[in-house]
């Protein structure tokens, strides 16, 4: 299935999988992580917590990095454990595992 995403222009490239993650976002972009189909239903495509960091130039989670933004009842106090269990949820940092193949049109 050919599937056209639309990242910002200064997203890094997708690494290969099992390579580290560089915040390209493709993975996001392309489906929704089990997590987000918890707890963001909307439909399929692309996960609505998928963020561009401007300052880092890479994507990153938004239910790792600001749960409570996406939880909406969410205590402040509770927001940093939440970050770290969708963090280890999703497997942050623990390498690329999306196997989607990246075509520059551009």
């Amino acid at each position: 299935m050919i599937q056209t995403l639309i990242l910002h222009a200064g997203a890094p490239p997708k690494p290969a999988a099992g390579e580290p993650c560089n915040g390209c976002g493709m993975c996001c972009a392309a489906e929704r992580c089990p997590m987000a189909w918890v707890f963001l239903p909307r439909g399929g495509g692309s996960c609505a917590a998928l963020e561009w960091d401007g300052a880092a130039a890479r994507y990153r989670c938004g239910m790792a990095a600001r749960p409570a933004h996406y939880l909406g009842r969410l205590p402040r106090r509770w927001e940093g454990r939440a970050a770290r269990w969708f963090a280890y949820r999703i497997a942050a940092g623990k390498g690329c595992d999306c196997d989607a193949t990246a075509v520059d049109d551009a």
